[in-house]
């Protein structure tokens, strides 16, 4: 009898987390990613920081055996916390740098996850295009239009907001909800702008107000990303000028002087100078608790699961804790059986519980993330927020 054959769609913080478990108890399976592979110049360019939590991101780290390897990339970002209202005021402020919840930068923690992957593992540049099941229902056929249609007896679909793979098991897709997103990025901000600089801190810094926000974190090469949330009741909105974004009042028109320099810089150095537009991108979810019918032989990890807005930084540690819980669940089924038959019939009850199990799981965490939302965009959501850090802190 074969070998089951494992396909993992999707080469982010979940997918890769999984192969790494995988490799590790020597399962042999097939990532598909859909970008290319990123040059060692690409993942050190600036990104957004991921700040990972014991119990979960932390915990798949050390069982991927990458903790000393991730701490080396945790010092662009520190954990200290800025909240001002929208003048720019600050009403409260942490210097604490305890290593809590260590931040990386997503380039770099995607490369330490690839790393210990065998370079086969791994098929770059691979957009899938169909998921199917076949007329046997025992197997699950991919089509990668010209990199070819492949059969495979368990698919996980890791491949984010508008997965393919979820395709197979429900009609749910993401909804729109609510809010804008303009993400900007200062290079070598401490000696070009050290006023700015100041302004913001080590860590993380938001500026509330109006239902709108500017939130900011360090990241590598001494760069500031600067993120602009607009909350908003419609989604089709493509780019925004400097001019727009800051001289409407309905969008940061009133916010004050330095919170404006702030995302003034940050427009001009991501467009390429004065003048230009800059991406406006809608921001989506899944319904909270959303669920399935359990399917033999697929399943659902991080964002094709349960996707969520930014606001409890919850998502790629739910991804990665997805992957250590079901990494463990697939070396169990394999070690009942590595023929195909016995493998699956192993499988099928362990899947089912994952699933169960982890839709609980996402639920409290999705709506931790939205009461957050509702604070953060209130129509005082400084307040709102320093106030909240305050109980936390006492």
């Amino acid at each position: 009898m074969p070998q089951p054959r494992i396909a993992i769609v999707g080469a982010g913080p979940a997918g890769l987390t999984l192969g790494v478990l995988l490799h590790a108890h020597d399962i042999p399976f097939t990532i598909f990613e859909l970008r290319q592979k990123p040059t060692a110049e690409e993942s050190s360019q600036p990104s957004g920081m991921l700040d990972l939590h014991e119990g979960s991101g932390l915990a798949a780290i050390r069982e991927c055996g990458l903790y000393d390897q991730f701490l080396k990339h945790t010092g662009d970002c520190a954990e200290t916390q800025k909240v001002a209202d929208k003048d720019g005021t600050i009403l409260y402020s942490n210097d604490d740098d305890s290593g809590h919840r260590p931040e990386i930068a997503r380039h770099a923690l995607l490369a330490i996850l690839t790393t210990p992957l065998p370079e086969a593992s791994i098929k770059w540049g691979c957009k899938l295009l169909a998921a199917t099941s076949t007329e046997t229902e025992t197997e699950t056929e991919l089509d990668f239009g010209p990199h070819g249609k492949h059969a495979f007896d368990l698919v996980i679909g890791a491949d984010g907001a508008w997965s393919r793979v979820r395709g197979l098991l429900t009609d749910l897709r993401p909804h729109y909800a609510g809010t804008q997103s303009v993400t900007l990025t200062i290079h070598n901000i401490t000696t070009r702008y050290p006023r700015l600089a100041a302004l913001i801190g080590r860590g993380s810094f938001w500026a509330l107000g109006r239902r709108h926000g500017v939130i900011t974190q360090r990241g590598p090469r001494d760069s500031a990303r600067v993120y602009v949330f607009l909350t908003a009741g419609d989604e089709r909105v493509a780019g925004v000028s400097k001019e727009e974004l800051l001289g409407d009042d309905a969008l940061l028109g009133r916010f004050g002087a330095d919170v404006q320099e702030l995302v003034a810089v940050a427009c001009d150095e991501t467009a390429g100078g004065p003048g230009g537009a800059v991406d406006v991108k809608p921001l989506y979810m899944l319904p909270v608790g959303a669920a399935w019918e359990h399917k033999a032989g697929v399943t659902l990890v991080g964002d094709a699961a349960h996707l969520m807005c930014p606001w409890a930084g919850e998502g790629v540690n739910l991804a990665m804790w997805d992957a250590l819980l079901l990494a463990r669940v697939i070396v169990q089924a394999w070690g009942a059986g590595r023929d195909v038959v016995r493998f699956q019939a192993a499988l099928d009850p362990l899947l089912r519980r994952f699933e169960e199990d982890m839709v609980v799981r996402a639920r409290e965490k999705a709506e931790e993330t939205y009461s957050n939302g509702q604070m953060m965009f209130g129509e005082d959501g400084a307040n709102a927020l320093a106030g909240f850090f305050l109980s936390v802190a006492q």
